[in-house]
Order: C-alpha cells, then sequence, then structure tokens
C-alpha cells in the first residue's frame, strides 16, 4: 500500500511538471475543485467544478492528454472550458462546471454561467445555450404495474417504435404547414393545447409552462424553419430516446408521492428530445452573425468558439427572440411526442390515457439561457443563466415552480444512458446559493462517438440489452454503439456527486424495460 501510494504522488508531482496549471486547481471538499484566477488569460471570476474521486480521473485525464499532445485537435478540455468562460464580460459568481461535464462547443457541456443583464458589457454565447436548443427530458407516470406490462411489453415496445418517427432525417406525423409552424414557434405548448395534442394541465408541469413569451419566429431564419417544418413530433437521433422505465427505488416518499410516484413497480415514460434541425440552424445562424459584431464592439474572447454578443444589441437580442421561438419548438415537439405516447399506450392496454393516469410529472429543459433573479453577494440580481448541458433545480417555494410542487422543490429528471438507469431528483436552496438553482443533466460523455464505435459492435450491444430483460427497437444500428452504456459516465456517480454537493436531492430511481432510439 506504502509502495502504491508513493508512485501516486509521484506521478501526480510528474504531472504537475509536465502542465504547470494544475496547480492552479484546488480541492475544497469531497467533491468540489475550484480553478484561481491565471489558469487562463483575462479570467475575471474563478471556476468551480463538481467531481466525485469516480469522475475525477476522467476530467483530469482530459487536461493532461491535452497538455501533451499540446492541444491539437477537437474541442479544449472541459477544465480550460470552464475557466475560458469565467474571462467572458458581465458574467458574475463562478464559471460552473456539473459532474457530467464534457468537452462541447465553445463552452464545455454541463457548464453554467450568468451575466448581469445590468451590466452594459453583459453577453449571450450561443455556445453556452448549444446547438440542441430546449433539449430537455420530460416524464409521464402510468397507474400501470410492471406485472402488468411484461407480457406485453414486446408489443408496447413495437407500437412505440411504430407512432414516434425516430431517426436522422424522419418525418413527424402532426400535420403543419408553415403558418403552423410560426405559431407553434411563438405559442409552445398552447398550440398544442388549441391543437388538441395536450391537456389542460400538460403546461401546468413544464417548466416555463412549456412557453417562452419572448420568443418572435421574424427572428428564425427561413433556412431554420424549413429544417424544423417535416421535423415536428420526431424523436430524432443521437442520444436521444423514448424509453418505457419502471420505478426501482424511492428515497423520499413523501416528494414522490407529490409527483404520483407511489410504489417500486409503477410504470413511466421518458421522452429526451430537442428541437432538431431547426435549433441547430438557430444556433449557426446567430454563431456567424455574432462574429461580426464582436469585431464591431471590440469583444475579444479566449477561444473562437465562444462568440457572443452583448445583450443589448440587436444581434443579442435577435439571438434571444430565435433562441426562445426554438425552445417553444422542443416543447411542441416533446408534447406530440406525449400525444403519440398516450395513444400507443391506449392501443396496447385499451384503455384511454387519462384512466392509464398518463399525466406529465414534469418536463425539463437542460440546453437554454433565461433572464431569472438570483441573490448575488446579498443583492438580488437580474441575471441571463445559460445552462448547457445543465438543469433548472429551484428549491421549495419557489414562485416559478408548479403549486403542487411547492412544498417538495422542482423535479429534476436525470436520464440515464441506453439501457442504463434514470433519476428524479428535486431542487434544493443550496443549490440555488452555490449554482444559481442548477445541477447536473444526465451521464456525460466519457468517450467520443468514433471511438465508441471502434470499440464495440452493436450486436455486442444489442444482445447485452437483451440479457437485462430490455426491449429495443432502433432506427440506425451504428448509431446503438455511439450511445451504449460503456460511451458514458456512470450516472449515479454523476447523480450522487450533485447529492452529495447538495445541489440536488435524490427522490426515485428509475430503470428501463423498452428503448425507442433513432
Amino acid at each position: 500500500t506504502q509502495h502504491n501510494t508513493t508512485t501516486q504522488q509521484e506521478e501526480e508531482e510528474e504531472d504537475t511538471r509536465m502542465n504547470p496549471q494544475l496547480n492552479l486547481i484546488e480541492q475544497l471538499d469531497e467533491v468540489t475543485y475550484r480553478i484561481k484566477k491565471g489558469f487562463v488569460p483575462n479570467m475575471r471570476t474563478e471556476g468551480t467544478f463538481y467531481v466525485n474521486n469516480d469522475l475525477k480521473s476522467l476530467v483530469f485525464d482530459e487536461l493532461k492528454h491535452s497538455a501533451k499532445s499540446k492541444g491539437g485537435g477537437g474541442f479544449l478540455p472541459a477544465v480550460q472550458q470552464i475557466a475560458n468562460v469565467a474571462s467572458l464580460p458581465g458574467i458574475v459568481g463562478n464559471s460552473l462546471g456539473m459532474p457530467d461535464i464534457h468537452s462541447g462547443y465553445g463552452f464545455a457541456i454541463g457548464n453554467v454561467a450568468a451575466f448581469d443583464m445590468n451590466d452594459p458589457e453583459c453577453i449571450v454565447s450561443p455556445g453556452g445555450v448549444g446547438f440542441d436548443i430546449n433539449c430537455g427530458v420530460r416524464l409521464i407516470r402510468t397507474n400501470l404495474t410492471y406485472d402488468q406490462v411484461k407480457p406485453l411489453q414486446e408489443d408496447l415496445a413495437q407500437a412505440l417504435f411504430d407512432h414516434i418517427p425516430v431517426g436522422v432525417g424522419s418525418k413527424g406525423v402532426i400535420p403543419t404547414n408553415s403558418k403552423d409552424l410560426d405559431e407553434a414557434l411563438e405559442m409552445g405548448v398552447d398550440w398544442s393545447l388549441r391543437e388538441g395534442y395536450a391537456w389542460p394541465e400538460d403546461k401546468e408541469h413544464c417548466e416555463e409552462y412549456g412557453r417562452m413569451l419572448s420568443a418572435d419566429p421574424n427572428c428564425v431564419s427561413q433556412r431554420a424553419k424549413k429544417r424544423g417544418l417535416p421535423q415536428l413530433g420526431t424523436l430524432g437521433a443521437g442520444n436521444h430516446y423514448c424509453e418505457v422505465q419502471v420505478v426501482e427505488e424511492i428515497y423520499n416518499p413523501s416528494a414522490a408521492a407529490k409527483m404520483g410516484l407511489t410504489q417500486v413497480g409503477q410504470i413511466c415514460v421518458f421522452v429526451h428530445s430537442g428541437s432538431r434541425g431547426l435549433g441547430h440552424q438557430v444556433a449557426s445562424d446567430a454563431l456567424r452573425d455574432m462574429e461580426k459584431a464582436m469585431t464591431r464592439d471590440g469583444i475579444h474572447v479566449n477561444d473562437r468558439q465562444l462568440a457572443c454578443a452583448r445583450i443589448n444589441s440587436p444581434e443579442g437580442q435577435a439571438y434571444l427572440k430565435a433562441m426562445s421561438a426554438a425552445a417553444n419548438f422542443a416543447w411542441v415537439n416533446r408534447q406530440s411526442m406525449t400525444f403519440l405516447v398516450r395513444q400507443a399506450f391506449a392501443k396496447i392496454f385499451k384503455k384511454n390515457p387519462l384512466e392509464l393516469d398518463m399525466h406529465i410529472v414534469y418536463d425539463v429543459s437542460h440546453n437554454i439561457a433565461k433572464i431569472e433573479e438570483h441573490v448575488v453577494n446579498g443583492q438580488i440580481k437580474k441575471l441571463l443563466v445559460h445552462r448547457k448541458g445543465s438543469t433548472r433545480a429551484f428549491p421549495p417555494h419557489h414562485p416559478l415552480i408548479p403549486v403542487d410542487y411547492q412544498f417538495i422543490g422542482q423535479p429534476v429528471l436525470i436520464g440515464g444512458t441506453m439501457g442504463t438507469c434514470s433519476y428524479v431528483l428535486t431542487g434544493t436552496q443550496v443549490g440555488m446559493e452555490k449554482s444559481f438553482g442548477s445541477t447536473c443533466h444526465g451521464a456525460g460523455r466519457a468517450m467520443s462517438r468514433n471511438q465508441s464505435r471502434r470499440d464495440m459492435t452493436y450486436q455486442e450491444v444489442l444482445s447485452d440489452l437483451k440479457k437485462r430483460g430490455i426491449s429495443i427497437r432502433v432506427a440506425s444500428p451504428k448509431l446503438v454503439m455511439e450511445e451504449a452504456p460503456d460511451s458514458y459516465k456512470d450516472v449515479s456517480a454523476v447523480v450522487n456527486t450533485c447529492h452529495i454537493a447538495g445541489l440536488s436531492k435524490k427522490c426515485v430511481k428509475l430503470r428501463p424495460i423498452c428503448v425507442i432510439k433513432g
């Protein structure tokens, strides 16, 4: 043991000698690390990230590998991206990294940063929202139990696969023309309600009630609309999925009961999707416009992927309105799939969805920027909070969470990876103070998509899922390898880290029995 400890110390000393930046990262407690000023040039504030011992090596190995390869190719290491965000104009509080953090475009995925709306230098950055605007998760409960579903499990998986359009380039079954699309972009879930695809109570359990009021369809380019029009009500590909899940463990029975999750063995449905090609195009358009605005306004950033614009500039305002419209598109998209999920269940179980108690537990976004009020250094400030690969997690008694969740805090939905467990958490006051009411969003990638394809065959992945009693329907076998559980961090380690840090509290654990993927 002594020999192992000595070897470990020698390795750490060698790493620090090779990469002096490591001296500027300090461990504050069991799961909290601080990135000191000076880690990258022009830092206006410090960085903070949360990892436990199991996740720590992935974050630090990425940094060491980048130092050895002199940063060649791909994205910058996640830790460096957190530090670069700390150098952006108008930032308040620290630049934060959640436990599922990994490299992304400009901002790391799992990065949270808030900007003071009253600071004339304050910026908005599309890289801090992500290309899949309002990618998010929705949980639908049922009153069915695993024993009732098991004999019909394969039929149910097939019915969901038949009802929900999946895969790259999939086209929606909800009839829409360009006028409908403009109205959906403006109205969000209110459009779905008007058209008969939502129940009146559905919007009560959506973040922002499923509608960003600042949306302006006129700020969305024709190209973005053209990409979005055929895709309304489609799951898409990549890490998006629809899963039938069973409640495996309840950590907080009183909070779970408020959500209608009352027993182990209860069946739920998880839908994970976003704004498809429309959101991607909105981000691409904004990045192009903002590069010009940065030159005009003399904004300098450490990484050109951090293209941004002053919030009050024409480009900043246009992006916020277009982003809000794309967010509304994503909510309509998840609502349309909720309608299709309810239809599939009704067909298989010969009951209408109301009889099956198919209510929405909650719908959260994990790629968005929102104007919120937070206490900073004892003062209430109006902030633009960027959450990229991070979920809002507001505490009990917060005015922006539904009435029936006032005493338990906002439900937070954390999707695992294909075939692994998912979680329902609740928001905390500690998280409000430490992370602007934010927590993790999922497992977070541990290896690149190309690496995943090299390391495993799709037959191996599918047979492993079958062995675990999971029915799977997938549109593209290649994508199965990219999304295999081994490609991701352990979602339980991510959730436990947030629990220890106090950013969110565990409420319910679910495991999948049917997986529908693009």
